[in-house]
């Protein structure tokens, strides 16, 4: 787990609701930050057997969250850089990230207007061997570097894809300084090589009053 450089911003906050919907909104504490998930394995002679998500259990861990759409990404190349990517009110999403094949470094930037720790980051490498997955709030922008050459990452999302509502910021921002773990340049698509820094950013989101911190583990 990486934190990033403390960036403070002004802006209001919201209120205190205890379930995630489709719109994002409706998050408990618990779902406002994101969280390190470590699903259970049961090995045996064949292999092992896995509840990659469980409804009940999650909200049980104060995660209750309505997923509407499941996506993939297939990379091909190690150090293939996506992000770091949001969408915006009112199709703002939450994701449940985890990896298919091969390995990634995950991470989430804190992004709401007026957080104590807006422009901060957690990070968290995510493999096919550990089984862990990442929770990204609304509120975070997130983004993966690649570790392996043909990496495959699934997602769950809160909301629909909304191509009006699309939005991101630079890998590379120095005012974030993610240390991205790359051997030489990454692989970005010409999307992503033009989006904008923090500086000058207006966040579509603000603050719930809960700061970012050290991840949490269910």
């Amino acid at each position: 787990m990486n934190t990033g450089a403390h960036h403070p911003a002004a802006g209001p906050g919201s209120g205190d609701p205890s379930r995630v919907g489709p719109d994002g909104q409706g998050q408990g504490d618990a779902a406002r930050l994101p969280r390190l998930i470590v699903p259970r394995r049961f090995p045996d002679q064949r292999g092992w057997f896995s509840e990659t998500w469980n409804a009940r259990r999650l909200a049980a861990d104060g995660l209750a969250i309505d997923f509407v759409q499941d996506n993939q990404s297939y990379s091909a190349q190690r150090g293939t850089i996506r992000g770091l990517h949001f969408q915006a009110p009112p199709h703002a999403q939450g994701k449940l990230v985890r990896t298919l094949r091969g390995r990634i470094y995950d991470v989430a930037v804190d992004i709401r207007r007026g957080s104590p720790t807006y422009g901060q980051f957690v990070g968290a490498e995510l493999t096919a061997e550990n089984g862990h997955q990442l929770w990204i709030p609304v509120g975070f922008a997130h983004g993966f570097c690649t570790l392996d050459d043909d990496v495959d990452v699934a997602y769950k999302v809160t909301d629909y894809y909304a191509p009006e509502c699309e939005g991101g910021l630079r890998f590379d921002d120095p005012d974030i300084g993610i240390p991205w773990p790359l051997d030489g340049a990454a692989c970005v698509s010409d999307k992503d090589a033009v989006l904008p820094g923090l500086r000058g950013f207006e966040s579509p989101f603000d603050c719930d009053g809960v700061p970012l911190r050290a991840l949490a583990t269910g």
